[in-house]
């Protein structure tokens, strides 16, 4: 799995599928895609729509090279990236910590994107709706 800023050169080789965390759709690229929107310094518009991206990209990263971007590539992507951890056995307590030991030492910017990521594994996650 690889981070990076949209304003960053893709890495070499490049990925084979793109996660990409903005406010609008970020332009096309030669791999293919999916998008989330989330405004800068937020929170994604659709937490369960976050959730099956990175469900998504987390099995896709087992076999294929797999980038997550945010225009910056720090507090979005940074938030992406601790909720993968999540998903692949980190405690969510250390997950911030562990993406910015091993990614970026800024990454997971506010307050709300490190609740999110403690409770990213909660039945009941901040911000998101329930159905009854």
């Amino acid at each position: 799995m690889l981070g990076r800023g949209l304003r960053d050169t893709p890495s070499s080789p490049a990925p084979q599928f793109g996660l990409y965390l903005t406010a609008r759709r970020p332009p096309g690229t030669a791999w293919a895609q999916q998008w989330v929107r989330w405004p800068d310094f937020g929170l994604p518009a659709e937490l369960s729509e976050l959730r099956l991206a990175l469900a998504s990209a987390w099995v896709r990263a087992a076999d294929e090279r797999v980038e997550v971007a945010c225009s910056g590539g720090t507090g979005r992507t940074g938030t992406a990236l601790a909720c993968l951890a999540v998903l692949d056995g980190v405690p969510a307590d250390e997950a911030v910590a562990f993406v910015r030991h091993h990614y970026r030492w800024r990454a997971v910017e506010t307050w709300r994107q490190r609740r999110m990521v403690l409770h990213f594994d909660d039945d009941e996650l901040p911000g998101r709706a329930t159905t009854a």
